[in-house]
């Protein structure tokens, strides 16, 4: 029986977290790696693409190519992360509950429902991401608009180019820009509170094989009066992944400055690998951490470790309140239905007598 299911407090749920990441390592990093391996293939593609247009001098006539790419790699990027997210949700909660778990069984456990899992993550997206996506591709729509007018220079233009375009019409374009940037705020405070709200939809939805509309819910259910240690959880994920990527990707900081704004082909690629390193790392550290706030919340709210000790005991746990009222009906007497079948005076034949 797993001693662990018990209200945790915060700190205690981070020390669960580092202690599940510390002792199955190679689990969770392992999962994380197909999909680290997988984005950093793609973007191999994209660097050899960019290099070969270079080469071919049509780097600038062809620059919608790579854009192009770039945004297949961004969906199949967000794709991939959606399923091994899942899978690592699955094996953190079958390490946490004592079962055994490897890196094929994960993947080869959510490879069934993997049309529900990332039908969960657009929903999740779109539900808490829309205003900051609207935000940001009104800011993409306004620098090809303006450059498209010649009021900033297109990509690879000249310093030369850059500084003719100045004028009344840059104005306009500072002026909407900075407009975009304060309507960035409230954009992200808003995607960050309903994104709170999501927080335990994939983890229950993968142990509880949920829909992906009634992950949802389940989720704003369980996550209330525990979002702001959720937030507590994210922030200091940020904060190691902020400073793990501060330190490996430091040292590309002055080959850039080196090479005017571009990093050699071999830079690249080595830039690529060390990316993936760090995406395996820490990938694992907020999906263990929220699948153990899922736990901890239904101990909290339906008694689950009672459940758990009820069902390693052997003994039967009770259904649902929606089963109950169904078990509770009386089945129907030779065709009657009960509401037909006379029903004796109050206090006869009930074992209860008036005069006694």
């Amino acid at each position: 029986m797993e001693s662990h299911l018990r209200p945790l407090s915060l700190g205690e749920i981070l020390d669960r977290t580092a202690l599940l990441y510390r002792t199955n390592f190679q689990l969770f990093a392992g999962i994380s790696a197909v999909y680290a391996g997988l984005v950093m293939v793609l973007n191999m593609l994209l660097i050899g693409l960019s290099a070969l247009l270079t080469a071919k001098h049509v780097a600038t006539e062809l620059h919608w190519m790579v854009q192009v790419f770039s945004g297949i790699i961004l969906l199949l990027t967000y794709m991939a992360g959606g399923v091994a997210v899942a899978a690592n949700n699955r094996a953190v909660a079958w390490v946490h509950m004592g079962e055994p778990a490897t890196i094929g069984s994960a993947y080869q456990s959510i490879l069934p429902r993997i049309g529900r899992y990332l039908w969960l993550m657009f929903l999740k997206t779109f539900f808490a991401g829309t205003p900051l996506i609207a935000v940001y591709a009104g800011f993409i729509g306004v620098i090809i608009y303006f450059q498209n007018k010649g009021v900033i220079p297109q990509p690879g233009a000249s310093p030369q180019a850059a500084a003719s375009a100045r004028g009344p019409e840059f104005l306009v374009f500072g002026g909407i820009s900075l407009i975009l940037l304060l309507l960035l705020f409230p954009a992200l405070a808003y995607c960050i509170l309903m994104g709170l709200r999501y927080a335990l939809a994939v983890p229950a939805c993968v142990v509880e094989n949920l829909r992906a509309r009634a992950a949802i819910k389940r989720s704003i259910e369980l996550s209330k009066w525990s979002r702001g240690r959720i937030f507590m959880l994210w922030l200091l994920v940020a904060i190691v992944e902020v400073g793990l990527l501060t330190i490996t990707q430091i040292f590309f900081v002055i080959p850039v400055f080196k090479h005017h704004q571009q990093l050699p082909v071999g830079l690249r690629v080595l830039q690529q690998f060390v990316a993936f390193l760090t995406n395996s790392f820490v990938g694992p550290i907020l999906a263990t951490g929220l699948t153990l706030f899922y736990y901890d919340q239904r101990v909290r709210k339906e008694g689950y470790d009672i459940e758990w000790m009820m069902q390693a005991a052997g003994l039967t746990v009770p259904p649902p309140a929606g089963q109950v009222e169904l078990l509770q009906t009386p089945a129907p007497l030779n065709g009657v239905a009960p509401a037909d079948v006379a029903q004796p005076p109050a206090g006869e034949d009930r074992g209860v007598h008036p005069h006694e």
